[in-house]
């Protein structure tokens, strides 16, 4: 991928990033935030898709999610070949390379983050992109694929806390989406299940996830999170016929080679996330998160683990800052 900033439509510019920053409107938040439509900048609150369009109409969006530190993408390249597969799954064509549009997206996180002077937060980045309009609700035609850019503050204070105390889930009724369907290896936005699993295991235990299994029992993943367990020293994880492949989960993967933590692939059940030792979440935006309670009961001793609190302390090093202090801290903030 290049490293350098995409080329935008100087015509369809409106303002520079100087120009629009406004007074902010709380921790993080300013009404100036630009996005990134089909490779013009304008306004976020201006950044639309039509009601036309197929991602809106049949929720046929494909779609990633990145994080920042310091301004700056992390792991954008497994981002942009995993959007890649999943466009070619879909049957997307994006309009444009995805070399330049993850450009775009380095230019615009810089952009918006260096708004902030003084900031201590990060942003989240998302790219998505639609088929385009819906020729039904066009008469008749068809339009091209739409791709669009924008960031906003990373939500620290829905995890902050996790870290340290660790997170509640879930088992529901709510089954993953079989292969039959869509392939698990395509990121979309058709999520009901997603939302539908959540309700149920908030209606249990409010604030807990919801883990979502295939048919036959097989443990897939969380509405928000990869899921891996540790027992006696291992982490185990479900493969990709179960889960989607996780950005995260694969870095945490490399953390755990350097640490020599062992680590294995296989299925995993209910049973072995209620014996486990421990349980991971790697997720986009809290990078690795422990679960430490699973349907009311403790995982483990109930704590946060030792497997977990060695690949949360390599993640900060490999980043260079503290990512649960830097939660707590933006979580706090008025």
């Amino acid at each position: 991928m290049s490293n350098h900033p995409v080329a935008t439509d100087a015509g369809r510019v409106q303002h520079s990033p100087g120009s629009v920053v406004v007074a902010p409107e709380g921790p993080g938040r300013w009404r100036g935030d630009l996005a990134w439509v089909d490779g013009s900048l304008v306004p976020r609150d201006e950044a639309s898709v039509p009601l036309s369009d197929a991602g809106f109409v049949l929720g046929a969006t494909v779609t990633e999610q990145l994080r920042t530190f310091a301004g700056r993408l992390f792991l954008a390249e497994p981002h942009a070949v995993r959007l890649q597969e999943s466009l070619a799954i879909v049957g997307i064509a994006a309009g444009l390379p995805l070399d330049a549009v993850f450009a775009a997206a380095a230019d615009l996180a810089a952009r918006n983050h260096a708004a902030r002077p003084g900031w201590g937060g990060d942003l989240g980045v998302v790219v998505f992109v639609t088929p385009g309009d819906l020729p039904a609700q066009v008469e008749g035609r068809a339009g091209p694929p739409r791709t669009i850019i924008h960031t906003f503050p990373l939500a620290f204070g829905l995890w902050a806390a996790a870290y340290d105390r660790g997170s509640a889930l879930r088992s529901v009724s709510v089954r993953q989406v079989p292969d039959t369907c869509w392939p698990l290896a395509a990121k979309v936005r058709s999520r009901l299940h997603y939302h539908l699993a959540d309700r149920e295991a908030h209606s249990a235990e409010p604030g807990a996830r919801a883990v979502l299994c295939h048919d036959d029992g097989r443990v897939s993943e969380t509405s928000t999170a990869n899921v891996a367990i540790v027992r006696d020293g291992e982490i185990v994880a479900p493969p990709g016929a179960d889960a989607l492949a996780g950005v995260s989960l694969a870095f945490a993967r490399r953390l755990a080679a350097a640490l020599d933590v062992p680590w294995r692939t296989r299925s995993l059940s209910m049973a072995d996330l209620a014996a486990a030792d421990e349980i991971l979440l790697t997720s986009t935006p809290s990078c690795i998160l422990p679960a430490t309670r699973l349907d009311g009961r403790p995982v483990g001793d109930g704590r946060p683990g030792v497997v977990y609190r060695r690949l949360l302390a390599a993640w900060c090093d490999h980043v260079g800052l503290d990512i649960a202090a830097q939660a707590r801290g933006c979580a706090a903030a008025p």
